[in-house]
C-alpha cells in the first residue's frame, strides 16, 4: 500500500473514532467498544473498496454494505458522515428524539444505510439475499457485511452461511470483527464458536484470517485475495475492542457504556494526539 494512501486512511480512521466518541458521549449511551474495533474495516470499505455515490445513495449499481452487528452503529454513522452522506453535526444528536441516528441503523431514514439491523444474525441473512438478487438479475455489484464474533453464536448466521455457499455467492464478503469480547465476557467464556475460520470452511466458504484487523495493509491484502476466489469469503479479522482509546482497549465493560465528561475529554485528547502524529 502506498505510504500516502495509508496515512490518509489512518487520519480518516482517527476522525471516525472521534465521531464515535462524540456521539456516544452526547447520547450518554451506546456501544463504543465494538464500534472502535471495526473502524478500520469500515473506513477501508467506504474510502477505498466500495463503489457508491454519496450524492445518490440509492444508485442502482452501487455496492451494498450491511452492518450485521448493528449495535456498532456509531462507527457506521461516523464513516457515513465523514464520507459525505450527511452532516457530521448529526453525530452530536445520536439517539436523541427526532434524530435519524438512533441506536441501530434505519434504512428508511439514514442515507447510505442499505439494511436496518440490530437483531443479531439477520444482517448477514439480508446480505445473502442481496448477493443472491445480484446473481439472479445479472448485476455486478458486491455485497459486504460485518458481523460480531459474539453474533456468530446465533444459529441464523449458519443458515445464511450454508445458503450462501450453496448458491455460489462469490459476490459476498463477510468480515467477522473478532475482538474476542461480548457483553458478558470473552467469547470462550460465553459460548465459544472457535475455530471460526474452520466453521466457515466447513460451510464451503473461502476463509482468510487477518492477524491485525486494525491494520489497513492486512485488510487490503485480504480483500485482494477475496477477489480471486469463486465462492463467498469470510475474513476473520482479529481486532482490539475499544481500539484507539487506551482505557477502553480490551475492556469488556466498554461494550455498551458511554464515557463521562472526564473520560470523554481523555479519549478525545488521545485521538487528537494520534491524529497530529500522522
Amino acid at each position: 500500500m502506498d505510504v500516502a494512501v495509508k496515512k490518509e486512511l489512518q487520519k480518516t480512521a482517527c476522525k471516525v473514532r472521534m465521531g464515535i466518541i462524540e456521539g456516544v458521549h452526547a447520547a450518554k449511551s451506546g456501544h463504543p467498544g465494538g464500534s472502535l474495533s471495526c473502524t478500520e474495516i469500515l473506513t477501508y470499505l467506504y474510502f477505498k473498496q466500495m463503489n457508491f455515490d454519496p450524492k445518490a445513495p440509492k444508485m442502482e449499481g452501487r455496492d451494498r454494505f450491511v452492518l450485521s452487528k448493528g449495535h456498532a452503529a456509531p462507527a457506521l454513522y461516523a464513516v457515513l458522515a465523514e464520507r459525505g452522506f450527511f452532516d457530521a453535526e448529526l453525530l452530536k444528536n445520536l439517539r436523541q428524539p427526532g434524530c435519524i441516528l438512533q441506536g441501530h441503523p434505519d434504512m428508511k431514514k439514514i442515507p447510505g444505510v442499505d439494511m436496518s439491523t440490530g437483531s443479531l444474525g439477520q444482517g448477514i441473512s439480508a446480505a445473502v439475499g442481496m448477493a443472491l438478487s445480484a446473481k439472479h438479475f445479472g448485476n455486478d455489484y458486491k455485497v459486504y457485511t460485518v458481523l460480531g464474533d459474539g453474533e456468530i453464536e446465533e444459529g441464523q448466521v449458519w443458515e445464511a452461511a450454508m445458503f450462501a455457499a450453496n448458491k455460489g455467492l462469490s459476490n459476498l464478503t463477510a468480515f467477522v470483527d473478532y475482538n474476542n469480547l461480548q457483553i458478558d465476557g470473552t467469547i470462550e467464556e460465553v459460548n465459544s464458536a472457535m475455530p471460526i475460520d474452520k466453521k466457515f470452511e466447513a460451510f464451503n466458504w473461502h476463509t482468510i484470517v487477518i492477524e491485525d484487523g486494525n491494520d489497513f495493509e492486512q485488510i487490503e491484502a485480504a480483500l485482494n485475495e477475496a477477489a480471486t476466489v469463486n465462492k463467498p469469503v469470510a475474513i476473520i479479522a482479529k481486532t482490539v475492542k475499544g481500539k484507539g482509546v487506551s482505557y477502553m482497549e480490551n475492556q469488556v465493560g466498554w461494550h455498551g457504556s458511554a464515557p463521562n465528561d472526564e473520560l470523554y475529554e481523555q479519549a478525545m485528547a488521545e485521538l487528537k494526539a494520534a491524529f497530529a502524529e500522522l
